[in-house]
C-alpha cells in the first residue's frame, strides 16, 4: 500500500499478521501457513534492495514451502520491472480505504443487529468458512495482543454475517467481512462497518480502514457510498 500515513500503514500490517517473519536483505517475508497472499508475501522494507535480496526472499518462501509471492505498492515500478524479468506477473489489484470513525458512527446500529464478541462463536466460523475465509485465515485473527473483536450480524433472528476488527493506536482495521448469500443486499455489510467504527472509537481509534479487491465492484460501491476514501493500493506478483 502507498499511503504516507504511517499509522494506517502500520495498522494494515499489525491487525492481520503473518505467523512469523524473516528478513532477506531489503525484504521481509511473511509465513502465512495457508492463510493467503497477504500474510504469505514478501515486501520491500528499504529502497536499496538488490537482485540478490529478491533471490534471498525466494529462498525463504521455498524453505517455508509456500509459493513465492511479492506484495508491491502501486507505483513501485523498479521492483515491478525486476520481478517481470524473473517471470513474475501482477494479479489481484487491491485498494486500501479509510474513513473517520465519526463519519461511520453517525447512525445508530439497530438493536440486536450487530454484536461485538471475543472470542468468535462457532457460528461466526461457519459463516466465514461459507465464504473464502478458511480455518487458516481465521487463525490469523487469533494472533497478537491488539484489541480485537469478532462482529456477528443478525437478521430475522438468524446469524447472517460476520467480520473481524482490530485496533492499533488511532487506526482500526476491519477484515473478513462476510454475509451469507441469502441475506445479502439487505444492509448488513454497512451495519458491520458502522459497528466496527463504534468499536474502534471505544478502543481509541479515530479512523477505520479496510482492503478491498478492485474487482469487487459491489463492495467498492458500498464503501464509496459510505464515505470511505482510497488511501493506497497494491498488487501481488506471482509466478506460474
Amino acid at each position: 500500500m502507498t499511503p504516507d500515513d504511517r499509522a494506517l500503514a502500520r495498522a494494515f500490517e499489525t491487525t492481520w499478521p503473518a505467523a512469523e517473519f524473516a528478513d532477506a536483505g531489503g525484504f521481509r517475508v511473511g509465513r502465512g501457513l495457508g492463510a493467503g497472499g497477504r500474510v504469505s508475501s514478501a515486501r520491500a522494507m528499504r529502497p536499496d534492495w538488490t537482485g540478490a535480496d529478491i533471490t534471498a526472499a525466494e529462498a525463504v518462501h521455498r524453505e517455508w514451502h509456500q509459493p513465492a509471492v511479492f506484495r508491491l505498492p502501486d507505483g513501485d515500478q523498479r521492483l515491478a520491472d525486476a520481478l517481470t524479468q524473473r517471470g513474475y506477473r501482477a494479479e489481484n489489484p487491491t485498494a486500501v480505504m479509510v474513513a473517520d470513525c465519526d463519519r461511520l458512527a453517525d447512525r445508530a446500529v439497530p438493536g440486536m443487529t450487530v454484536f461485538a464478541l471475543w472470542p468468535p462463536l462457532a457460528i461466526q466460523g461457519d459463516i466465514w468458512a461459507a465464504g473464502n475465509i478458511n480455518p487458516a485465515r481465521q487463525a490469523v485473527m487469533m494472533r497478537g495482543d491488539l484489541p480485537r473483536a469478532a462482529l456477528l450480524a443478525r437478521i430475522e433472528d438468524r446469524a447472517a454475517g460476520a467480520a473481524f476488527v482490530a485496533a492499533d493506536g488511532s487506526v482500526a482495521m476491519i477484515h473478513a467481512i462476510e454475509v451469507l448469500p441469502a441475506f445479502r443486499r439487505r444492509g448488513l455489510a454497512s451495519w458491520l462497518l458502522r459497528r466496527a467504527a463504534v468499536w474502534g472509537q471505544q478502543n481509541g481509534a479515530s479512523r477505520l480502514g479496510l482492503a478491498v479487491s478492485r474487482a469487487n465492484r459491489d463492495a467498492r460501491a458500498l464503501y464509496d457510498r459510505m464515505g470511505l476514501k482510497e488511501a493506497g493500493g497494491y498488487r501481488y506478483w506471482v509466478r506460474d
